[in-house]
């Protein structure tokens, strides 16, 4: 079943969960891509390979999900084995042809040109490009956030100037020193500037249809950099799209669901939780209760997720199903405290599947309950209205199997 889609707008959509994992800077992989894009156009590049460049440094920090690392990288202008998220998300993108073709680039965003220049071709002269557009940016971030950005821009030109033939490639610091000396170049930085950049974008793409199979590659592909955000979620979003889809192909059988939802819903259930990389690290990983801010921090993640694929048209409905996963049939849960038929079916599936995953994966304060034992939970939440009675029963009846799929670890 394909979806009537733009396949690059749905990639720039998720590119936004990644610019999360800054928390109060979330523009960081546009920014890059505004800077790089006009370092292209003034060496002549064709729209293509502009639109290549892009689409590169949007997804530049793919292999980034700890917001620890992502501090680490953005306080420290160069640090050995800052290169190590670079090769995680190249292996990440190499994984999916339609992407693939970025994966070098990427994989070589940290590298110096003195370990480039031999071989240097223009894979090679991209990931020195986003490397060289996003030190620029950690520099300006800093300066932008203190409301210094005018006054920074000579200490911010002669630190790039000043690797020029080290980490950056000398002609590419001349086009830098070219397009930088105009006050537009800065002021596109800007939040606002930044939004309207990617307006125009999105007003431009032209929907295709997609495959099924590729939409679900894409998911699965921000899936796993959800899931890298902390070691009790790695394969979460993977159990639950399969649990999900398990749950929707037995309610097609009493016309509950049908063939289209259980496709969408595999989605959602993948990108569910994409609002997460905005959590910090500690707060995932908290082996004991959280503070009532720190419950608002993580509480703020569904709706995160709403904000993202919101943006994708066609994906209304993933849209929806993946952001309600937390409403209760008692209107006690978030962040919209949607009650009863307010929440579609589809939402409520996926939120069993959600809970039974999270049940059966280890935990920070807890380790990996056995079947039985989570169905008991499930059947207290029941009780207390925050499951639905016909879901539970679906999920009692197909215990083992789905419990199989909440254990089961992809070949």
């Amino acid at each position: 079943m394909p979806l009537f889609v733009n396949l690059r707008s749905v990639v720039h959509a998720l590119s936004d969960s990644l610019d999360l994992v800054g928390i109060n800077d979330v523009h960081h992989g546009k920014r890059v891509g505004i800077m790089a894009v006009e370092m292209v156009r003034r060496l002549g590049w064709g729209q293509d390979e502009q639109d290549m460049v892009f689409d590169a440094c949007l997804l530049h920090d793919i292999g980034v999900s700890s917001s620890d690392l992502h501090r680490q990288l953005v306080e420290e202008f160069d640090w050995e084995g800052s290169e190590g998220h670079a090769e995680l998300g190249a292996s990440l993108l190499a994984g999916f042809p339609p992407l693939a073709h970025l994966a070098t680039p990427i994989r070589l965003h940290h590298t110096h040109w003195t370990e480039l220049r031999e071989h240097y071709g223009r894979a090679e002269m991209i990931g020195n490009l986003i490397f060289l557009a996003d030190r620029v940016d950690v520099l300006a971030a800093v300066a932008m956030l203190n409301n210094e950005l005018t006054e920074q821009i000579p200490a911010i030109t002669a630190k790039i100037v000043e690797q020029s033939g080290r980490m950056f490639d000398p002609d590419l610091v001349k086009v830098f020193l070219d397009v930088s000396g105009k006050e537009a170049f800065w002021l596109a930085l800007e939040a606002g500037q930044v939004r309207d950049y990617m307006d125009r974008i999105f007003r431009q793409a032209r929907q295709s249809e997609a495959s099924l199979e590729v939409l679900r590659g894409v998911a699965s592909l921000f899936s796993h950099v959800v899931d890298a955000k902390s070691r009790f979620t790695v394969e979460h979003s993977e159990g639950v799209a399969r649990i999900a889809r398990y749950l929707c192909g037995i309610l097609r059988q009493s016309n509950e669901l049908d063939v289209e939802d259980c496709a969408k819903l595999e989605l959602a259930g993948y990108l569910h939780d994409l609002g997460k990389l905005r959590i910090p690290d500690f707060i995932l990983d908290k082996p004991g209760p959280l503070t009532e801010s720190e419950r608002r921090q993580v509480a703020g993640h569904a709706y995160e997720t709403y904000r993202i694929l919101s943006r994708i048209p066609g994906f209304e409905d993933i849209a929806r199903w993946a952001s309600f996963h937390h409403e209760t049939p008692n209107g006690e849960g978030y962040p919209f405290r949607l009650k009863g038929d307010e929440v579609p079916i589809q939402a409520r599936v996926l939120r069993a599947a959600d809970i039974f995953q999270a049940l059966a994966q280890d935990r920070p304060y807890r380790c990996a309950l056995p079947a039985q034992l989570v169905l008991d939970h499930m059947k207290q939440m029941t009780e207390d209205g925050l499951l639905d009675r016909f879901i539970y029963d679906v999920i009692a009846a197909h215990l083992q199997e789905v419990y199989r799929l909440a254990q089961l670890h992809p070949a």
